[in-house]
C-alpha cells in the first residue's frame, strides 16, 4: 500500500516523540517503582508513623501536608498521623478542610491511610467521670476523620493514674463508651502501651477483655515499656519499666489490629540497641499479623530521614531471615 506526504510525515513524527523520551527518566521510574515493591515483605505491609518526622515539621518548618509525598518517596505505602502535628493548620483553614486536603493528598501520592495518633483530646482512662466524658467526646471527630480518610483505626492514650484499681474500671469505661461510637463508623479504638499502666501488658490486656468489643484492640509498640517515671510525670526519666518487653509484646499481639516498630539508635551492625527486631519481628508473624507495620524512629543521633531507613532495613532484614 503505497503511504502518502502525510501518513509519513505522521509516523516521523511519532517516531521522533518516542525515541525522544528520556530513557534516563524512564529507568528511574522502572527502578523506583522496583525499590518500592522490594520494601514490602510477603507477611506485613510498611508504613511510617509521622512522628518519625516531628523534628521536620515543627522545627524545620516543613509543611505537614508533605507527610503523604515523603513517606512514598521513602518507600512506605500507608500513612499514621499524628493529629498534634496539624493543629495550626487546623486553627488556620479548619478541622475539615484539613482533613479533606489529607485525603486528596494521600489519594494523589498512592497511599493508604492507615491510622490516625491523637494526643491532647483529655484522658480517656482518668478516674473523673467528668473528664473521661469530656475526653470521649473530644475524640469523636478524630474518629469521623478517619473515617473520611478511610484509616481502619485511631490510637489513643490512657494514663489516668497508675493506681490499678481506680485505673481498670475508669478506663473500661472510657473504651466502652469511645468504642461504641466508633463502631457505628467502622472505626476501631487502639490502645498504645504508651507509659503508666497501659504499658503494663496485662492489665492491659484485661481492660480490653472487660470491654468486650471487636473494634476495641491494641497496638503493641516495640519500645514504651516505662510504666512508672520520676516525679509522676508523663514523661521524662524513666524509674520503673516492665519487666519482660517480650513477653509484653506477645501479649499486646492477640489483640493487636496494627504495629509500631520503634527504634532508638542502632549499631555500627544496623541492629538495635535496645531491642531485638528479630525476636519481636519473629512474635509479630508467629502471632498471625499481617496488617501494617508501622515504623517510628525515635532517637536523636540521626537524622530523621537516616534513622526511618535504618529502622525499615532492620525491620525487613528480620522478616527475611525468617525465611
Amino acid at each position: 500500500m503505497k503511504l502518502s506526504h502525510f501518513s509519513i510525515g505522521l509516523f516521523c513524527l511519532l517516531v521522533f516523540v518516542i525515541s525522544c523520551k528520556d530513557p534516563k527518566n524512564t529507568s528511574k521510574e522502572v527502578q523506583k517503582s522496583q525499590d518500592v515493591n522490594k520494601t514490602v515483605d510477603p507477611f506485613f505491609k510498611l508504613s511510617l508513623a509521622q512522628w518519625s518526622l516531628h523534628r521536620t515539621f515543627l522545627e524545620d518548618s516543613v509543611s505537614p501536608f508533605k507527610f503523604a509525598k515523603i513517606s512514598r518517596d521513602m518507600g512506605f505505602e500507608g500513612l499514621e498521623y499524628v493529629n498534634h502535628l496539624y493543629s495550626e493548620q487546623i486553627d488556620r483553614l479548619g478541622f475539615d478542610t484539613v482533613i479533606d486536603s489529607l485525603n486528596v493528598l494521600s489519594k494523589k501520592h498512592n497511599m493508604q491511610n492507615v491510622l490516625i495518633m491523637v494526643d491532647g483530646e483529655g484522658d480517656l482512662a482518668s478516674p473523673d467521670e467528668t473528664e473521661r466524658n469530656k475526653a470521649v467526646e473530644n475524640h469523636k471527630k478524630w474518629i469521623d476523620a478517619a473515617k473520611v480518610l478511610g484509616c481502619h483505626s485511631i490510637r489513643v492514650n490512657t494514663f489516668g493514674t497508675n493506681d490499678p484499681k481506680l485505673w481498670l474500671p475508669s478506663v473500661v469505661d472510657g473504651l466502652k463508651k469511645l468504642s461504641d461510637y466508633a463502631a457505628k463508623q467502622n472505626i476501631n479504638v487502639l490502645c498504645e502501651n504508651h507509659g503508666w499502666l497501659s504499658s503494663d501488658a496485662p492489665l492491659l490486656i484485661e481492660a480490653i477483655d472487660m470491654v468486650d468489643m471487636d473494634n476495641c484492640g491494641t497496638l503493641p509498640d516495640f519500645g514504651n515499656w516505662c510504666t512508672k517515671r520520676k516525679d509522676g510525670s508523663t514523661w521524662g526519666e524513666c524509674i520503673e519499666e516492665y519487666p519482660d518487653k517480650y513477653q509484653g509484646i506477645e501479649l499486646l499481639l492477640t489483640k493487636a489490629k496494627a504495629v509500631s516498630a520503634k527504634s532508638y539508635d542502632f549499631d555500627a551492625n544496623g541492629q538495635e540497641t535496645t531491642l531485638d527486631f528479630g525476636k519481636i519481628v519473629k512474635l509479630v508473624k508467629n502471632s498471625g499479623y499481617t496488617g501494617y507495620i508501622g515504623v517510628e524512629y525515635e532517637g536523636d543521633r540521626l537524622p530523621e530521614k537516616k534513622g526511618i531507613d535504618a529502622t525499615k532495613s532492620l525491620l525487613l532484614r528480620s522478616a527475611k531471615a525468617l525465611k
